[in-house]
């Protein structure tokens, strides 16, 4: 009797998607390991990068105290600002790179709100919705 196998094709595209926008933003594969349990720890996390792999936009979920990912990206951006100390987006910024952060700063700030609470308030450019 033939053994019957459901496959989920779809981890295989995150999987190569992450792969691949790691290497262009320079990330170490253990930092892209770091992300990818993450994403097989959140549902809501992996569907919206298997949402920005095809549309190549973030979405609107998940949400965490009312910031979304695209605030998580605003954020990353101005942190970028402030390393290379030039006040603006030039580019030299490596946007994949401040995507991937961002997903890791919603799964951090998942984990402990309280703590970005803090950073993203005193942030000025913060978009928060409820």
């Amino acid at each position: 009797m033939p053994s019957q196998i459901i496959f989920d094709q779809s981890k295989l595209k995150v999987y190569d998607g992450l792969t691949r926008l790691c290497e262009f933003a320079g990330k170490s594969e253990a930092w892209q390991q770091t992300l990818w349990s993450e994403f097989l720890q959140s549902r809501e996390l992996y569907d919206a990068f298997l949402y920005y792999l095809e549309n190549h936009s973030l979405p609107e979920f998940p949400k965490c105290e009312g910031y979304s990912l695209a605030d998580c990206y605003v954020w990353q951006m101005e942190q970028d600002n402030l390393r290379r100390d030039t006040g603006k987006n030039t580019a030299q910024c490596n946007k994949e790179d401040m995507v991937l952060r961002s997903f890791q700063t919603m799964a951090d700030m998942r984990r402990n709100p309280a703590a970005f609470l803090k950073k993203f308030s005193d942030w000025r450019g913060m978009d928060q919705t409820t």
